[in-house]
């Protein structure tokens, strides 16, 4: 039970090509990604909700992220949460929380092509 305390898995598309910033400790990527649920409402009408989520890999994951992943793509993540506050220019308290990447399965690639991070 300890190993999925805090794991996230989650199939969506990516909502914007990555943001790649070297790091003194490698390379770090940061990305959207919309995930969708199909519903029907009481009419009888089906209804789709998208919830984005914040994405950052790190190391070897940002380096696969970097080389495979564009805007639109289908992926499958695993990772875990993590939730940090910040002060913005104005001084105002800023909350955020994030998905940290361990793997990476690109599922939109042509087979040839398909990546993953294990």
């Amino acid at each position: 039970m300890q190993s999925i305390r805090n794991k996230v898995l989650l199939i969506g598309n990516v909502g914007q090509d990555p943001e790649i910033k070297e790091m003194k400790s490698g390379k770090m990527a940061r990305f959207s990604m919309a995930t969708n649920e199909v519903y029907k409402n009481a009419q009888g009408e089906k209804q789709t909700e998208t919830n984005w989520h914040n994405l950052v890999a790190w190391g070897r994951t940002a380096e696969i992220v970097e080389q495979y992943v564009k805007k639109g793509d289908e992926l499958a993540i695993e990772g875990r949460l993590v939730s940090r506050n910040y002060e913005d220019k104005d001084g105002v308290k800023r909350y955020i929380t994030e998905v940290v990447l361990n793997e990476v399965v690109l599922l939109s690639q042509p087979a040839t092509q398909q990546a993953s991070t294990k």
